[in-house]
């Protein structure tokens, strides 16, 4: 797949079964590219690529994709949806936005919501926040906890209970490869308290962009260095060969979408996907109806 464009993925992935710190990955990153207008071609190529990509990915019926998208208030996870997924065919492709849980999805293991929105081989599912905010919010939260089911020897121990959920999200993903051949492609929006600061004053300016700022954004704010906490060690649990993390700086919008459209897409070109073949029994049948069609002449 040539693009000259492509980027080294290596700094942004967080190398499983390795201890990362989060404020070594930069937020302000912005690879090999000289210009914004660099990244933007970049982006273009990628998102013709991918198009193309998910026709393969639609008719082989081979694999299912998942692309979960984790990050911060106003660190761009709408746009990043909206440009790079914008030339794939909506027939294959569908996003699932993960708010907090109804009562009847708390009636449930927290991974029984996710479990209802996997996509079929084929498809690509977009996951806007995903079943990580239960070691995500909920830790920073952990009040939330009270609406839920938690086993009696966990209830106490939250240590131990961190512990589980990345267990069995860990399993969960594996499960998913090895049973259907979905691959899980993971995404941190690393955005900076500064960036985000600038994000929330130019929706509060722009009357057009009031409807994106809720009060509670400012609140989550105050839990800034919780958030990393959490961020970080759910990334060194969590980052698995099978389905690592890319920390994707997003400090520059143009920058994080070049960024996340080359990592699907060359990881998608890495499943090695061929259009089906017709069978022989088949292809006689094509050709009698070739010949049947030819017969009736031009317009």
């Amino acid at each position: 797949m040539p693009n000259a464009h492509r980027l080294d993925h290596r700094p942004f992935l967080v190398p499983p079964g390795k201890k990362i710190r989060l404020k070594d990955y930069a937020t302000d990153h912005t690879g090999h590219f000289n210009h914004k207008d660099d990244g933007k071609e970049a982006l273009r190529e990628d998102v013709s690529a991918l198009a193309e990509m998910q026709n393969v990915l639609w008719a082989s019926k081979e694999y299912a994709v998942i692309v979960i998208l984790q990050a911060l208030d106003a660190a761009g996870k709408d746009g990043t949806i909206k440009h790079v997924m914008s030339g794939v065919n909506p027939q294959g492709v569908f996003v699932q936005a993960f708010k907090a849980p109804s009562a009847d999805e708390l009636l449930h293991h927290f991974l029984w919501r996710p479990t209802r929105a996997l996509p079929a081989r084929g498809e690509i599912a977009i996951f806007n926040r995903s079943y990580y905010e239960e070691v995500l919010v909920v830790r920073v939260h952990p009040e939330f906890l009270d609406a839920q089911w938690i086993p009696p020897e966990l209830r106490k121990d939250h240590k131990r209970l961190w512990k589980t959920r990345y267990d069995e999200i860990n399993e969960f993903e594996q499960i998913l490869k090895r049973s259907n051949n979905t691959i899980v492609l993971k995404f941190f929006l690393n955005l900076s308290k500064k960036e985000q600061r600038k994000r929330f004053l130019e929706r509060l300016d722009n009357s057009e962009k009031n409807w994106k700022f809720s009060a509670n954004d400012l609140h989550e704010r105050g839990f800034w260095d919780n958030y990393q906490a959490a961020y970080e060690e759910m990334l060194n649990a969590t980052s698995t060969e099978e389905s690592p993390w890319y920390v994707i700086p997003a400090d520059k919008k143009w920058f994080s979408r070049a960024c996340v459209a080359d990592i699907i897409t060359s990881r998608i070109n890495e499943l090695d996907l061929k259009y089906p073949t017709v069978p022989a029994s088949e292809k006689a049948l094509l050709a009698e109806a070739k010949k049947k069609l030819e017969a009736e002449g031009g317009d």
